[in-house]
């Protein structure tokens, strides 16, 4: 950690690892994707527009040109899939959901979910995002008085007590263990990439995939349980949940809703694409203030003046701290790479594309880009505040852009925003020890510890 300054004001420049000198060979490359993919990108990648390398026969480009990002995701997506790695670690968690389908499936399912996460349908869920938040923030204060908290801990046990009242109307207590369980047991073995998923067509299956395939049986019957648990309370429930919303959407054009199997697929993609990148937002958000002492205080202050955060349908009110949970993504977007795969010839900047080249846009790379943000390593979050000079189009994606942009970027803002304020207004945070917390990159961008938190009520 060390810090720089700028107009007499200490900014904080938060630890990270040193990338590479140099381009890594195939195992080194391999071993970074399965341990921390940060890892896998060299010096010249963040100064560099396009950068082009050669792996498993294949040519793989880095775009952080905002004119070839804009290309792949946004002027001809159609012509850009996901990867085969992509697939087999995805499909055992997600099913053939949102997040997973391509082409006319996808295009369906996005019109047909669009409803659902409209500012006045997330409006109405305000109430059990802060009866969750407000249930956390008790047990903290148990907790903190008892000594150090691991807030990673604390954070995705709220993240996912969010997403099981806004999902079910109904806490996780009875299924929360046992999903976080199971979301750790895949992430930690099936869910990191292996050789053959790289090397063998995605028709043939793997021993990973035989393993995947087992585990997804198990998964999908837990979902059948929640959401069976779900239906047997729903006569002593108010309607409103994400699940009523989703059980009642049509297809516009031929008035058909989603079977059993395609809502469970996307309760799964509404659970884990939700919560699990929320919570690390989430912390590295609380990190970054308990590094930053003087933001921690403005972000307390905001909090202060709001008169009530749970009647707030925006982040309006929490200019500041919305700033700082945009800036935490820009240092650790959760969602640290995008790959797609050419199915025909394009062109990227002056390069020709051949089918089968494969496209990296890394926002773990493209925000930390030297020639796109000023002092990139810094955490500033005046560079989000309202009158600060615009963001470049196409430097900042933490939640992706064009079509395929995602569809919770609203919840998960208004989530993370409220839940930031809320406990640095309940708090003072520091850190328990000096041990640097370095980022984990294999399905999201996770710390490489649980680090231990002091909190001091306010």
């Amino acid at each position: 950690m060390s810090t720089t300054h700028s107009q007499g004001a200490a900014i904080l420049v938060p630890p990270v690892p040193e990338p590479p000198a140099d381009d890594l060979g195939f195992f080194q490359t391999l071993k970074g994707l399965r341990n921390d993919a940060t890892q896998i990108w060299s010096k010249r990648t963040y100064s560099e527009l396009i950068t082009r390398r050669r792996f498993l026969g294949r040519t793989t480009f880095v775009l952080n040109d905002p004119d070839a990002i804009r290309r792949v995701l946004v002027d001809n997506p159609e012509n850009y899939e996901r990867t085969k790695p992509t697939i087999r670690m995805l499909r055992p968690t997600l099913g053939d959901g949102l997040f997973i389908s391509e082409g006319q499936a996808w295009r369906q399912q996005r019109r047909a979910l669009a409803p659902a996460f409209t500012p006045k349908a997330i409006e109405a869920l305000l109430p059990h995002i802060h009866s969750a938040i407000d249930e956390a923030i008790d047990e903290l204060k148990k907790q903190a008085r008892r000594g150090p908290v691991d807030l990673f801990t604390t954070v995705q046990h709220l993240a996912l007590e969010i997403a099981g009242r806004t999902m079910f109307s109904v806490g996780m207590q009875h299924h929360g263990s046992r999903l976080r369980e199971m979301v750790v047991e895949y992430g930690k073995t099936l869910g990191r990439p292996h050789l053959l998923d790289f090397l063998i067509p995605l028709r043939w299956p793997t021993p990973h995939d035989l393993l995947r395939a087992r585990f997804r049986r198990r998964w999908n019957a837990f979902l059948d349980e929640v959401i069976a648990s779900r239906h047997a309370e729903r006569a002593s429930r108010p309607a409103g949940d994400l699940l009523d919303l989703l059980a009642a959407v049509r297809d516009p054009d031929t008035g058909i809703g989603f079977t059993p199997d395609e809502l469970r697929d996307q309760v799964a993609t509404m659970i884990l694409a939700g919560h699990e990148t929320t919570a690390v937002a989430l912390f590295w958000a609380i990190y970054l203030l308990a590094l930053a002492p003087e933001v921690q205080e403005k972000v307390a202050e905001e909090a202060s003046r709001t008169a009530n955060l749970a009647n707030l349908g925006t982040t309006a009110e929490l200019t500041y701290t919305r700033a700082v949970v945009d800036e935490t993504l820009r240092l650790y977007p959760p969602a640290f790479v995008i790959v797609r795969q050419a199915r025909g010839a394009d062109r990227v900047g002056k390069h020709a594309v051949a089918p089968g080249d494969i496209m990296a846009i890394a926002p773990w790379v493209l925000h930390r880009h030297q020639g796109l943000w000023r002092n990139p390593n810094a955490f500033d979050p005046r560079r989000f505040l309202p009158k600060a000079e615009p963001v470049a189009r196409y430097a900042y994606l933490p939640f992706g852009v064009g079509p395929r942009i995602c569809i919770g970027a609203h919840f998960a803002l208004i989530e993370a925003t409220h839940a930031l304020a809320k406990l640095a207004g309940a708090f003072r945070i520091t850190l328990a020890d000096d041990r640097p917390v370095f980022p984990a990159a294999v399905i999201t961008t996770q710390p490489d510890h649980p680090a231990a938190f002091h909190l001091l009520s306010r």
